[in-house]
């Protein structure tokens, strides 16, 4: 079963090297996943995964979309 936190720490560390910064919040999440940060917040307490939003969030970063859900390699897509 595909973890919601352990997706979310997957983006959290994408997001942390591409901007620089140690602490992702979860508004960062959000908008990454343009996302409303109150319903990020709703799916977050249901522990629903938005797969469209992380979709199209691994296309325009080149990510692996398996990686993301499942931490299956490779990370990069080239």
């Amino acid at each position: 079963m595909i973890d919601f936190h352990e997706v979310m720490q997957r983006i959290k560390k994408i997001l942390s090297i591409q901007t620089k910064k140690e602490k992702i919040l979860d508004k960062d999440i959000a908008l990454a996943l343009q996302l409303d940060p109150q319903y990020y917040a709703v799916i977050k307490k249901r522990k629903k995964i938005p797969f469209e939003s992380i979709a199209y969030f691994s296309h325009s970063h080149k990510l692996n979309m398996n990686w993301i859900l499942l931490e299956q390699k490779p990370q990069y897509l080239t």
